[in-house]
């Protein structure tokens, strides 16, 4: 593996001529494989009963694991499509598990796809919380709406936007924020060798100049007490040292702050900058691969005084515009063991979203996701979507199919094709009305009708039969005939 010259010796620079050789040794070994568990569905605890995999801790993330690529394909195991655990990086791990995000805290991610760390922080923001999570590139962003989707997330705001937008809309407004910035890369270098190809030496310098735009306006989003942290993928003091400081430079009452520490990570240092001195740099930490088991990654928790002074966040609440939800809806919220507010429901198009209670204003923002998509009306028939599968359990739909990992219709299904089943297989329970009593007149019909139907054979919303693995949601199914068509969203499905 062939380093360009120039990289080496801004290295050389940082870890000395010893340092560089183990640096380039390390390129030579595999990449370790790792997966973060989604405690918002299993405990860590019961992940590791369930797991096939023989799992090793990594040390700086509690609920991430190492394991053996050779011995467990992860990503093809129906726990992966069930959205049980999250494959990443190790290293990559490190910014999402060090920002102190606590139970009802707003929380932004602003580069978030593909949405990594995101589905991290929504784990911590519990009922309460609030996740704003963004990318500019419509692309990418893409697949931040399934990982966010895949792990069952309802109290979110997902954006495409550029971070001048977003600060104009929520001054002061978050308690945690998330930095990944775009980078130059160089701590992926034996992950992805084409990064090695796309180095050249003015890379640092427009990667930096491209942070700083960010870090100018992200900062300003910020409340009183609240924490950014700022995290690369890369080793260069110019994108790493230098931008902390232009960070801290943005605003006086800013400062680095200290978090856990684990063997193998290397302080950061004002000497490898263009600084005489940066306070408490020797708080934030670079990861280099030849001293811990991951990539290059390099991490800054930074906090703003709470005793500051200054303007709270004018973004008031976002209020959904009333609608009514027709007989075809209601009827099939009958079949959720859940209570819905019918003032939370909102209506674009053909498509049915439940909308958090403390949704920020989010007009005039580019809007991928607004809450939970609850499905689609078309002509008088509703078809529930794929998010809002991955928020039920077997305890909160009336009528389930659980099939083990190992059964050959969980693959079949994940593949989009119709599978079979016998009625003693179905677990059926009856739950009611789900909507709450403040419906409208439209909805009291409804519920009319319903008695007066209810000895009657189930309407068509009542087929719906929701597919689990070992008890967690993978998706719908139609029940037709002692088959079970396939309800699985195409986009999702196992390829190979």
């Amino acid at each position: 593996m062939k380093l360009p010259e120039a990289f080496e010796e801004n290295l050389k620079k940082m870890i000395g001529d010893e340092g560089l050789l183990l640096y380039k040794e390390s390129l030579k070994k595999n990449v370790r494989h790792a997966l973060r568990v989604n405690t918002g569905k299993i405990s860590v605890e019961d992940f590791i009963k369930k797991c096939p995999a023989e799992l090793t801790p990594i040390p700086w993330c509690k609920n991430g694991f190492y394991y053996n690529e050779d011995e467990f394909a992860a990503s093809k195991h129906p726990f992966y499509f069930a959205g049980l655990y999250y494959l990443q990086e190790p290293s990559a791990m490190l910014p999402a598990a060090t920002l102190n995000v606590k139970e009802g805290d707003k929380v932004l991610d602003i580069c978030a796809a593909p949405g990594g760390k995101s589905t991290e922080l929504l784990q911590r923001i519990g009922e309460n919380g609030y996740l704003v999570t963004n990318d500019i590139s419509a692309s990418r962003a893409k697949a931040l709406v399934k990982n966010i989707e895949l792990f069952g997330g309802e109290n979110i705001l997902i954006t495409c936007e550029s971070p001048d937008k977003l600060a104009a809309q929520f001054e002061g407004y978050f308690d945690k924020i998330l930095i990944d910035a775009p980078c130059s890369g160089e701590g992926m270098f034996r992950k992805k060798n084409s990064m090695i190809s796309a180095w050249h030496e003015e890379i640092n310098e427009e990667y930096a100049a491209l942070q700083r735009s960010i870090l100018k306006e992200t900062v300003k989003m910020l409340r009183p007490g609240g924490e950014i942290l700022y995290s690369t993928c890369t080793f260069s003091p110019l994108e790493d040292e230098e931008s902390v400081a232009y960070l801290l430079s943005l605003d006086d009452i800013l400062h680095i702050v200290p978090f856990e520490v684990h063997s193998g990570f290397l302080p950061g240092n004002a000497e490898w900058s263009s600084y005489d001195d940066i306070p408490d740099i020797d708080k934030t930490m670079h990861l280099f691969p030849h001293r811990i088991e991951g990539e290059g990654h390099f991490v800054a928790l930074i906090k703003k005084d709470d005793d500051a002074s200054g303007a709270s966040c004018a973004a008031g609440r976002y209020l959904p515009a009333r609608c009514m939800i027709g007989e075809e809806v209601n009827e099939f919220l009958t079949h959720i063991n859940k209570r819905f507010d019918p003032s939370r429901f909102e209506v674009f198009g053909e498509k049915l979203y439940y909308i958090p209670p403390e949704c920020p204003d989010s007009r005039g923002l580019r809007v991928l996701r607004r809450g939970l998509l609850v499905g689609e009306i078309k002509k008088k028939r509703f078809e529930p979507s794929q998010a809002l599968a991955m928020t039920l359990t077997p305890d909160t739909f009336d009528k389930v199919l659980d099939l083990a990992a190992d059964d050959i219709r969980i693959n079949k299904y994940l593949h989009g094709e119709t599978i079979e089943y016998s009625e003693e297989e179905l677990i059926e329970k009856s739950f009611g009305a789900a909507v709450s009593k403040k419906a409208s007149s439209q909805n009291d019909k409804n519920t009319d009708k319903k008695k007066k139907n209810k000895d009657s054979k189930d309407k068509a919303s009542g087929d719906f039969v929701l597919i689990t693995v070992d008890g967690f949601s993978l998706g719908f199914g139609k029940l037709s005939n002692g088959v079970i068509k396939n309800k699985y969203l195409p986009g999702w499905r196992m390829m190979s």
